[in-house]
């Protein structure tokens, strides 16, 4: 796994604020105000997909991230298509798109009151 590769990304998506990458699971996930919106595996880029952006990715024809190939579990990542990673202005729409994706799945915090 290429730790340029993250860095390219977050370069790439610098635009919408301070994109970080953090390594996990022999990949990096990718993060903007703490709140991982990507995640990068086998040199490849997926982004958080719900219910309102997915058709994005489905139109332009990518799959969800699949972590084990024998197992059917498959993850809210979407595969990038390689012609939005080359231009800049539409991977940060879509990285946006992203972000606003994990905004509205986040989970609430638990108050640690006992």
């Amino acid at each position: 796994m290429s730790r340029q590769f993250a860095d390219h990304i977050c370069d790439m998506l610098s635009p919408l604020g301070p994109v970080t990458a953090r390594a996990m699971f022999g990949g990096y996930g990718i993060y903007l105000d703490g709140l991982m919106f990507g995640l990068i595996a086998w040199d490849t880029l997926f982004l958080k997909a719900d219910d309102t952006n997915r058709p994005l990715f489905e139109e332009a024809g990518s799959g969800p991230f699949k972590p084990w190939e024998d197992k059917p579990v498959l993850m809210p990542y979407w595969e990038v298509p390689a012609d939005i990673m080359e231009e800049g202005a539409e991977l940060c729409r879509w990285g946006r798109a992203a972000f606003d994706a994990a905004l509205r799945t986040r989970k609430p915090k638990r108050s640690r009151k006992g």
